[in-house]
């Protein structure tokens, strides 16, 4: 669905007051009118000095941002819908630090939010399942040190990369960080990621083997300076999330990597529908189940 365009000034009247926020995540989760969670009466009134909803017929209370992305959170709805423009407008991402800093909140609290929209993300990615002709392979992120490279590095954390290609170039990409490149996390990634009896195009690294179960394999073997030519796509995407985390976030610890590679994947899965991004990406919070994640001020 094509999402409109918006500046930050038109960002800035739609939705500069708690009111206006509060109303658009109504929208969203009462498409047609108030419903009780409890006994599902449409009828209501609101306790304003504590900002509920209370339920007519069997006195619920509940409110607005109770079970969404913003549940229990005390920060106000205007800096977290300003941290949804600003993910979503900047094409690199943004740091906790510089968040903390354009909206007036500490960093632990930034960083808890960032967490959490990068979490949207990947539940809306979650929905797609890749297709066609797709490549496959992984690779190993993490810090410079001596010793062997790629497979089998000291340090570093394995990830599995899949790509759909297409006549103009790459398609959908999926990221997942694994324990480590084995036939269970390959079966385990194709499973969740790929429609069943696609194409997939890997190495032959042994592990890899497990491709053929469920879905037409082609593989070879491939010297290191000749795995650009046999997978190149996902080669490029490689090296362009490695820039991504390189770039803005200066290097992430293994303990967090998969939530920048969810938000990798969901920035290039809609590089074309760049200019929309900050509404997609409200509607995507808007929508999602609570994320709970303890939060300081």
């Amino acid at each position: 669905m094509k999402m409109p365009v918006i500046s930050l000034v038109e960002w800035q009247k739609r939705f500069g007051t708690e009111k206006a926020c509060a109303n658009e995540l109504a929208k969203v989760r009462w498409p047609h009118g108030f419903q009780c969670p409890a006994c599902g009466s449409q009828k209501y009134s609101i306790i304003g000095t504590r900002k509920l909803y209370q339920c007519s017929e069997c006195r619920h209370q509940v409110s607005v941002k109770a079970d969404t992305l913003f549940h229990a959170t005390k920060i106000p709805l205007v800096k977290w819908f300003w941290a949804i423009y600003l993910m979503a407008s900047d094409k690199g991402g943004i740091s906790s630090l510089r968040l903390s800093k354009h909206i007036g909140v500490s960093w632990i609290s930034a960083r808890s939010m960032l967490k959490k929209i990068r979490t949207a993300m990947a539940h809306r990615d979650s929905i797609y399942r890749l297709d066609k002709l797709i490549e496959f392979d992984d690779t190993y992120v993490g810090g410079k040190r001596a010793g062997k490279r790629g497979r089998g590095a000291e340090g570093k954390t394995p990830v599995l990369v899949a790509v759909e290609t297409r006549e103009k170039g790459a398609g959908f990409v999926a990221m997942e960080v694994v324990t480590t490149i084995s036939k269970e996390t390959v079966k385990s990634f194709l499973a969740f990621h790929l429609k069943p009896g696609q194409n997939v195009r890997t190495d032959a690294l042994p592990a890899l083997n497990v491709v053929a179960q469920d879905h037409v394999h082609e593989k070879k073997v491939t010297p290191p300076e000749k795995a650009g030519e046999w997978l190149p796509l996902v080669h490029i995407i490689i090296g362009n999330m490695k820039t991504f985390l390189n770039g803005t976030f200066h290097g992430v610890s293994s303990n967090y990597l998969q939530e920048y590679l969810d938000e990798f994947c969901y920035r290039f899965n809609r590089r074309f529908w760049e200019p929309e991004l900050p509404l997609r990406l409200l509607n995507a919070c808007l929508a999602h189940v609570p994320v709970k994640i303890a939060e300081f001020h």
